[in-house]
């Protein structure tokens, strides 16, 4: 039996439970001596773990195969970096998530490091709750339908240029009218799209999309939701980790935050740093003579990633974007990628490490190409975890699939 004094107690016992359990997925058991280090997400993890060494807990935000770009922070995550000495992460660029998140952190003595500083990448967000999308909108149905119009292939994000590829469906449609509205626009009828299918290249900013599905003489019988096609173009290419020259200035940058917070420690985080960054120059290294004198310098990627490593080697990065797994693409696309193989002889088409590859592997099957994944590190492959691997693995893997294309 639980005596009155006890009995009042509980709530007490419970908010300290409560609070205990609110600490980062991934987390690793803490010690009193030990820094605690929250990151965001994997590049930016093993970076610190290689530098931290056992001197510091570190606990990594987005893991699971989780999308970077569209992560939402938890209350837990907050209670973390609340309880945190540091939090490291890229850019706004790539977690756009992070000025709102900071903006919520009442930790004083938290620092905050972010790695892009070490390329004196300046952060483009004036407001500390900025999301930044700066193209957000709505707007009012087409039609007053029944919203009984399902529509598959809708990417998270495109790029501009891309050709965005969209199927309706809805059983009783004969024909089909597709509705396009741009920023504060008007709804227009796109001309020439009567089918199920949806293709339409975009250009800077975001577009809402909506089908009406008719039937044979014309008459609207159902609608979909209105889709918000959104434009990625990053004023930054976010992905700097990918770079084995401007990783070893984030791991300097690491280095010395945590020499700051931990001065006592500051010789093991240098030696740590220095055989990490020797790692890194011996990769570079490898990529060097790999592509030296490659007459053909051109790959083909499902997805615009690999911008730091095709500038750092002189290569040139090609994407066939707009394409969705969910859909099939049309002939006529299928004939434009074509063209592109043969105009610059491609004999493989990337896609990305933890992406769906039937789109990838469509198109190699129609352009009579090869198919090979190439790792964007935005996380980590779980057969490299499952065998103790990392970054410098997995770039090499990099650096053997892009062989296939450089020659």
């Amino acid at each position: 039996m639980i005596n009155k004094k006890m009995y009042g107690l509980l709530p007490l016992i419970l908010a300290i439970l409560g609070l205990s359990a609110c600490t980062p997925e991934n987390s690793e058991q803490t010690s009193d001596d030990n820094l605690s280090i929250v990151t965001s997400f994997y590049p930016v993890y093993e970076f610190t773990q290689q530098v931290a060494g056992e001197h510091a807990d570190i606990s990594l935000m987005v893991g699971g195969g989780a999308d970077p770009h569209s992560y939402e922070p938890s209350a837990r995550d907050i209670a973390g970096i609340n309880n945190a000495d540091l939090f490291i992460y890229t850019s706004e660029e790539m977690e756009f998530w992070v000025p709102s998140l900071l903006n919520s952190i009442e930790n004083e003595e938290l620092e905050v490091v972010r790695t892009a500083d070490a390329l004196g990448t300046e952060s483009h967000y004036d407001s500390p709750a900025s999301s930044g999308n700066e193209t957000d909108f709505s707007a009012e149905p087409v039609a007053n339908l029944p919203e009984d119009v399902q529509i598959i292939g809708l990417a998270g994000h495109y790029h501009s240029g891309d050709t965005v590829t969209l199927m309706a469906q809805y059983e009783q449609a004969e024909d089909w009218q597709w509705y396009v509205m741009e920023k504060e626009g008007q709804w227009e009828q796109v001309d020439n799209l009567t089918s199920d299918r949806f293709e339409y290249q975009i250009e800077r900013e975001d577009i809402l999309v909506q089908a009406v599905a008719t039937d044979g003489d014309g008459n609207e019988l159902a609608q979909s939701e209105v889709a918000h096609v959104h434009i990625d173009d990053h004023k930054e290419d976010p992905h700097i980790w990918l770079d084995p020259v401007l990783a070893q200035d984030q791991v300097l940058l690491i280095m010395e935050a945590l020499i700051e917070a931990d001065p006592v420690n500051a010789e093991s985080y240098q030696e740590n740093a220095d055989q990490f960054m020797n790692e890194l120059s011996a990769l570079h290294e490898d990529f060097l003579e790999a592509f030296k004198g490659a007459e053909n310098r051109t790959f083909v990627v499902q997805h615009q990633a690999f911008g730091y490593i095709a500038s750092r080697y002189d290569l040139n990065q090609i994407a066939i974007g707009g394409l969705s797994t969910e859909v099939e693409p049309s002939p006529s696309r299928i004939a434009e990628i074509n063209q592109l193989v043969n105009e610059y002889d491609v004999p493989v088409i990337y896609y990305q490490q933890g992406a769906n590859s039937a789109i990838a592997q469509t198109v190699a099957n129609e352009t009579g190409t090869e198919t090979a994944v190439l790792h964007d590190l935005e996380t980590l492959s779980e057969e490299l975890q499952a065998e103790g691997l990392g970054y410098i693995e997995a770039m090499r893997e990099n650096l053997e699939a892009l062989k296939q294309s450089i020659n």
